[in-house]
């Protein structure tokens, strides 16, 4: 009887509770648990604030407290850099400890210095290269000098930058490739010579004086009457500035100058066995040193000289032919009488 008087109470406030509405004021009494301020004042309701927040502080203050935040930070940099020198010092005392190869030198550049006049005492110890000349020549080469390569082997134009050889070959005026050892074969070969307008061997031109290289010039006058070549070619400009200079008493007027063929001759002979001398063919200079034109330009005023020797070869082999052609006719004439 008394479980069931318990289950029924226990249902009926369960009725009860589900019919009132859900609120904090249930068993547990949340208001007694709110804050209460000491006074009934509408202010006390308000939240409450920091005092450090709430009361004004002095620009003094401020200050200071600006000044001690940086002071923290300026020692924390400094023993950061203390102990960084700290271990900079070990670390630099440990490399001192630790022995350094030593440090292989940088490859200098070589500078080309620049020359000027050379006594012919610098290069009294060269030997003279010798002229590689005989009658009936097509061309006669007149080069500057002999630089200290061609001087120490004694043959023409031996410096491996020269282009002499190589231009020969490409312009036609030699069938073949030739080398510089084959220098003194030339006018047995090809009627081909080769003679200096000064003698005195030299690192470059720049090492030479105006004055000797006119006095060349006469040299070279005598050579053409002695010999008489067809063609003097002229090889490089400032060969011919010095014989334009000594036959004319001046230099070379701006645009006078032209490569190839000249008007004036060389070696003319007056009187009654006269000759009219060689004609002057100017080519460009052949030395590496020289860049003053393209390398197609040279081969292209070269060309000019090699088409006319391959002309004037085959015509002296046609007179040649024509010659030899009636003196074999006669000789089997007279052996089969």
């Amino acid at each position: 009887m008394m479980t069931t008087d318990r289950g029924n109470s226990e249902a009926s406030g369960g009725e009860e509770n589900m019919t009132k509405e859900s609120s904090f004021e249930g068993r547990l009494q949340l208001k007694n648990f709110m804050f209460a301020g000491a006074s009934n004042s509408p202010s006390s309701s308000e939240p409450r604030r920091s005092q450090r927040l709430s009361t004004p502080q002095s620009s003094g203050s401020i200050q200071r407290s600006a000044s001690q935040g940086p002071s923290k930070s300026k020692k924390r940099k400094a023993q950061l850099v203390a102990r960084d020198g700290e271990s900079d010092d070990s670390k630099s005392h440990s490399r001192r400890n630790t022995p350094v190869p030593p440090a292989s030198p940088s490859p200098k550049k070589r500078t080309r210095k620049s020359s000027s006049y050379a006594p012919p005492s610098t290069y009294a110890h060269l030997p003279l290269l010798p002229d590689a000349i005989a009658p009936n020549l097509l061309i006669l080469f007149i080069g500057l000098n002999p630089g200290l390569q061609t001087a120490r082997t004694g043959h023409s134009y031996a410096h491996p930058s020269n282009l002499f050889w190589k231009l020969l070959f490409s312009s036609g005026i030699t069938p073949v490739p030739c080398k510089s050892h084959e220098d003194q074969t030339m006018p047995r070969r090809f009627a081909l010579g080769h003679t200096n307008i000064v003698a005195r061997p030299s690192r470059n031109g720049a090492e030479l004086s105006k004055a000797e290289m006119d006095e060349g010039v006469s040299i070279l006058e005598d050579k053409c009457r002695t010999w008489r070549p067809e063609v003097a070619c002229v090889v490089g400009k400032s060969i011919w500035e010095s014989v334009f200079r000594v036959r004319h008493g001046r230099a070379l007027a701006k645009g006078q100058f032209e490569y190839g063929w000249q008007e004036e001759r060389m070696g003319v002979v007056e009187g009654k066995d006269g000759w009219e001398g060689s004609r002057v063919f100017v080519a460009t200079s052949t030395s590496g040193l020289a860049a003053t034109l393209r390398p197609e330009e040279k081969e292209r005023i070269w060309k000019i000289l090699g088409d006319w020797c391959v002309k004037r070869r085959k015509e002296r082999e046609d007179e040649a032919a024509a010659v030899t052609t009636p003196f074999a006719e006669g000789v089997a004439d007279l052996e089969e009488t």
